[in-house]
Formats: C-alpha cells, sequence, structure tokens
C-alpha cells in the first residue's frame, strides 16, 4: 500500500485559505482528509470539538509540545493552535491522503517531518484587495484589522520560499491550480490507480 500524500495549504492571512480547503475536501477525485488541528483558544458557537478542532487547555497544549506530538504549532492573538503528528501519521500510514491548513511558518517544521509533503502559499491577487476584505470581515474590531494585516504582510515575505504560489483572485481557478498539482503527484506515485 502507498503511503499517503500530505498537502499543506498555507498563506497570507485573511487570504480565502478556508473556502479553498473545503472545495478540495468535497473533490473526491484527490480523496483528501482533513487534519484537524488542536487549539487552546474558546469554542466558538457553532464550532464541533473533534471536528472544527480538538479544544484543549494550556496545559494539555504545553503537555503535547513537550512530548513532541506536534508537527507544529503557533501562536495567534494569545492563542495556540497545532497540528497533531500521531493522527497524520494514522491517515498517511493507511495510504490516505492528508490535508493540513497551517501558518506559513508552520509549514518548515512540517516538511521537516514530512519531506514530501506538498506545499502551496495562497496570495491575494493584491495587498489592497485583501485590506478590503479583511475591513469587510472585521469593521467592527480595528485592532483585530490592524493584526491581521500586519500578519499578512509578514506572511506574504515566506511565500518566495514555496514551490507552489497560488493566486485566489477566482476561487475556482486556484482550486483547480491546486488539484492539477496534487493529481500529478498522485499519478508519479501510482497513488492515483486505486
Amino acid at each position: 500500500m502507498h503511503k499517503g500524500l500530505v498537502v499543506i495549504l498555507s498563506g497570507a492571512s485573511s487570504v480565502g485559505k478556508g473556502s479553498i480547503r473545503e472545495k478540495l475536501l468535497a473533490d473526491q477525485d484527490m480523496k483528501l482528509f482533513y487534519s484537524i488541528s488542536e487549539t487552546t483558544r474558546p469554542q466558538k458557537e457553532g464550532e464541533v470539538d473533534g471536528k472544527d478542532y480538538y479544544f484543549v487547555s494550556y496545559k494539555d497544549f504545553a503537555e503535547s509540545v513537550k512530548n513532541k506530538e506536534l508537527l507544529e504549532y503557533t501562536e495567534f492573538n494569545g492563542f495556540y493552535y497545532g497540528t497533531p503528528k500521531a493522527q497524520v501519521e494514522f491517515l498517511t500510514d493507511k495510504g490516505k491522503n492528508v490535508l493540513i491548513e497551517v501558518e506559513a511558518q508552520g509549514v518548515g517544521p512540517i516538511k521537516l517531518n514530512i519531506p514530501d509533503a506538498l506545499a502551496f502559499f495562497v496570495m491575494p491577487s493584491s495587498f489592497e484587495e485583501l485590506e478590503k476584505q479583511v475591513n469587510e470581515n472585521y469593521k467592527d474590531n480595528k485592532a483585530s484589522i490592524e493584526m491581521r494585516l500586519n500578519k499578512a504582510k509578514m506572511d506574504m515575505e515566506l511565500a518566495p520560499l514555496f514551490r507552489n504560489v497560488v493566486y485566489n483572485d477566482d476561487l475556482d481557478k486556484a482550486v483547480a491550480q491546486i488539484k492539477a498539482t496534487v493529481m500529478e503527484e498522485l499519478e508519479k506515485r501510482g497513488a492515483g490507480k486505486d
């Protein structure tokens, strides 16, 4: 049995990674399973523990870090987020393809653990467009707007480190571009045949 492919989706803050993720997971050709992150942030209304995130205490999160149970982790807005290693290994060992959505700085640690992972960086069509989007999404919170735009600028500086950069000026086009690369990689591995 082939080991599953790990697909990493990253990009500038508020660039629309969530929408791309949903479409990639819905596409049956790639047979992607979503890697659920662990977080210390409070559960929002409508979120399901074990589906949206694994909601954990700061103490439990610190234990995961200490025991090297996370492929990567980061802090944003006072809360921690991380990718559980055991979940990804379990799925890929069973031949399942896994989609991990992470902050740009999380890609390096994952690639150290899984060198053949396929990483994509999603860019906005322009910074002005991203600014408009962030202002729309967080119009009641000036501090959040400022923080997200600063973070997006820092994220975008990492884009040249990625082999696969995708511009999200058209959602379907961005998804199709990612799918073409993933399918090509699966074909190369001979995994697209089953």
